[in-house]
């Protein structure tokens, strides 16, 4: 926690606003996506998912994956604690939201199910959207399953299993507009998924990395994800990592507040 804290401070100190943003596709990202009035509408429909998940009292054993939880001591755990601690926060769920209604994409591949809360963030966003979720553990994705069935989310297809051999399948001749990466917080794992994801893109793809400044590993990862020859601009907005492959931006990277 003190690292993030520490990053947070420095990443204050050097990330700017549209102000000084002279790449038109960035300024109006942030100008009509990532600084717009959140919808009234959209919000109250993601609060109620959230609820639902702080409501279940159940008790599920839960496999940990990756770097596991900073702040669970053992793998039993309350639907609501996980909901509560670990899911999505207020705050990157709007971010989330604004992104996905800005740009819309409708081939969505997502690493790390968990509950369903992002994924709901996904679905409330852009209804049309087709979903592809990985998630290794099997009771977590029992209750996913069940959040999607009970709010009536169509088109997600949950793929449970050892990501490995479920991205293998989940990627083979295919495209995504947009990928969430949110599934193991390594620096091996994340490049390992990362340049597996490279064969899915086209133009207007983009990649979003949950937890850029979880750790050390996590910086170092970022930092090569934005030098990878196909990526041209990223948008780093602490929270996450935007990743985009536009042939006709120039190379740049972003560090902005929201």
């Amino acid at each position: 926690m003190l690292y993030q804290q520490k990053k947070y401070l420095q990443f204050l100190l050097k990330s700017s606003n549209q102000h000084g943003v002279h790449s038109p596709f960035v300024y109006k990202l942030i100008t009509k996506g990532l600084y717009s009035k959140k919808s009234k509408k959209l919000w109250s429909e993601f609060k109620n998912i959230k609820q639902q998940l702080l409501d279940n009292k159940k008790i599920i054993e839960v496999t940990d994956f990756g770097s596991g939880s900073k702040v669970f001591k053992n793998n039993k755990r309350q639907v609501s604690k996980i909901a509560k601690v670990a899911g999505i926060s207020n705050k990157k769920a709007s971010i989330l939201l604004k992104i996905v209604t800005y740009f819309k994409p409708l081939n969505i591949l997502e690493f790390g199910t968990s509950l369903g809360l992002a994924t709901s963030v996904f679905k409330i966003a852009n209804h049309s959207a087709k979903i592809t979720t990985l998630e290794g553990c099997q009771e977590t994705i029992k209750i996913a399953k069940n959040l999607f069935e009970s709010n009536n989310f169509e088109n997600i297809e949950v793929r449970v299993g050892d990501f490995n051999d479920t991205l293998r399948t989940s990627i083979k001749e295919r495209e995504f507009d947009l990928i969430y990466f949110d599934g193991n917080h390594t620096k091996e794992a994340t490049l390992k998924y990362f340049n597996d994801c490279l064969q899915t893109i086209h133009n207007e793809s983009i990649f979003i990395f949950d937890d850029i400044y979880w750790n050390q590993e996590m910086q170092e990862a970022w930092l090569e994800i934005k030098n990878d020859k196909n990526v041209t601009v990223t948008v780093d907005l602490f929270y996450f990592g935007l990743v985009f492959f536009r042939k006709e931006q120039a190379k740049e990277h972003f560090k902005i507040r929201v």
